[in-house]
């Protein structure tokens, strides 16, 4: 059944024409500023996907109307510091950190970036060519991983306002002009879009002032948006990206209906964290395809939105989203045994569905979380910016909200919440290999792929083995399509 949601950002909160504040005061000598503005790519026109993030790349990169970009840059220099930019589909952020001798000088910089850009023709080439590359070299050409996990969520929500690679596209980015930033900009960095956030020992008074001062933005009603549910797959569809690669990355996945704050968050994060915590050892998949089998490097799991997870240890905050994908990262696989570990991972998910988490990792794996939401929040600028996704979600701050859930969660609770909103069918698909012809055929065949090992293993593994070896992957010939990873994002 399809279904709609129409989401007004923090409901109360946007009808108000001012920003709103969020402070976390402390005695440090480092004051943390973050600005983020609840539009990105769920915002953009249809015809002008990566408007968002070259606009947010402008800014923090381009100079103020007063200051050429290196004049900007020579400024920050002696401070030690800078301006970051990011922009994802619901929220755009700007962050920067300073002490608190130089706060006047770095606010004044940072506001007037946001404020009074400063447009020049040759920022926008710079920075133009810098998105183009970042697609066509960056993602497609050295990240085999990432750009499987970006295929995924585009190939999920075809047709959704989320169905667009952050990026934009190689073609959308070489019409873009220097007018439609300026467009997206009038138009979306408004007073009700704003959360400012600011955190350390900065003066009192501090925060009405940057509140007044961005006041200048236009008084327009916060972004909404009306998101359709993405179309459920009656089985599984697969996309396998031809590239020359050594290595078959598999990435696969479906949405849920399940988002931080909703009663069964909790509990599908003891679910996930079971299944595949990121880059640690201990999830169930990290056990049975790495540690007993030698597959390959990592398998993961997640319930919410996670790039850059090569580089990263912990997930960054504000890329909040009201609609979030379960997602499967199988990274990277030799070619003779990617059938096999795809085989593997989905038979793994399909024992989670059918059995849900034992009893004896309950405890273990809801104690490792109490306690790693403390690793998310070790600094003041992530600690900042959950509370800021905290007041985007209209939830409690993440930190006590998660503890307090964790602890009333029970083993019943887990298991109920994975079989509601889990599955081990109706996937999508996303491999990045080589020879995607012979991938094809053995995605679509029934015929065994069995696994060979250079040392003896146990005897329940060897079982095991013969299962997986034969376990239906749910594909046909018609189900399978090949893309060269030239097209990808390229239009």
């Amino acid at each position: 059944m399809k279904w709609s949601i129409a989401i007004a950002l923090a409901a109360a909160a946007s009808l108000q024409a001012q920003p709103r504040v969020v402070e976390l005061p402390s005695k440090s000598p480092l004051v943390t500023i973050r600005l983020v503005f609840t539009t990105g790519a769920a915002s953009e026109p249809a015809e002008k996907p990566g408007v968002a993030a070259l606009t947010a790349d402008m800014l923090s990169d381009g100079g103020t109307k007063t200051l050429t970009y290196k004049q900007v840059t020579d400024l920050l220099y002696p401070m030690a510091t800078g301006i970051a930019s990011y922009s994802d589909k619901e929220m755009t952020t700007f962050v920067g950190q300073t002490h608190i001798d130089n706060l006047e000088k770095f606010y004044s910089l940072m506001r007037d970036a946001i404020l009074t850009p400063g447009w020049r023709a040759e920022d926008f080439t710079r920075l133009q060519d810098d998105h183009i590359n970042a697609l066509r070299v960056a993602l497609r050409g050295n990240n085999d991983e990432e750009l499987g996990k970006e295929a995924l969520y585009n190939a999920i929500y075809t047709g959704h306002p989320y169905g667009r690679e952050d990026l934009g596209t190689v073609a959308s980015l070489k019409k873009m002009t220097v007018a439609d930033l300026e467009a997206f900009h009038h138009a979306h960095y408004t007073q009700a879009n704003l959360i400012i956030g600011l955190a350390g020992g900065y003066p009192a008074g501090f925060a009405a002032r940057v509140k007044k001062d961005f006041a200048a933005l236009p008084a327009d009603p916060a972004d909404t948006f009306t998101f359709p549910q993405p179309n459920p797959l009656r089985h599984n569809q697969a996309t396998l990206i031809e590239k020359d690669t050594r290595s078959v990355a598999w990435s696969f996945g479906f949405p849920i209906d399940v988002k931080r704050g909703d009663s069964d968050f909790a509990a599908l994060l003891v679910a996930q964290s079971w299944f595949g915590q990121h880059r640690e050892s201990g999830g169930e998949l990290f056990d049975r395809m790495r540690e007993l089998r030698g597959l390959n490097y990592g398998d993961y799991a997640y319930i919410e939105y996670f790039p850059q997870g090569m580089f990263r240890f912990e997930p960054q905050p504000n890329l909040a989203r009201h609609q979030q994908i379960f997602q499967v990262w199988i990274r990277p696989v030799e070619p003779p045994t990617a059938v096999f570990a795809l085989r593997l991972a989905m038979y793994e998910l399909d024992k989670l569905v059918k059995n849900g988490i034992p009893a004896k990792d309950f405890e273990k794996t809801r104690s490792y979380l109490s306690k790693y939401v403390n690793i998310l929040t070790k600094t003041k600028s992530a600690e900042l910016g959950y509370a800021i996704d905290s007041a985007y979600y209209g939830m409690p701050d993440y930190n006590s909200y998660l503890k307090a859930a964790l602890a009333k969660l029970t083993l019943d609770d887990v298991n109920r919440a994975i079989k509601k909103h889990l599955r081990a069918d109706g996937l999508q698909i996303i491999g990045v290999a080589k020879d995607t012809a012979t991938l094809k055929a053995a995605l679509a065949s029934a015929a065994s792929t069995p696994m060979h090992y250079n040392a003896t293993k146990p005897q329940d593994v060897l079982d095991e083995d013969k299962i997986v070896e034969v376990w239906p992957l749910g594909l046909k010939p018609d189900d399978i399509r090949v893309v060269p990873v030239n097209t990808v994002f390229e239009n």
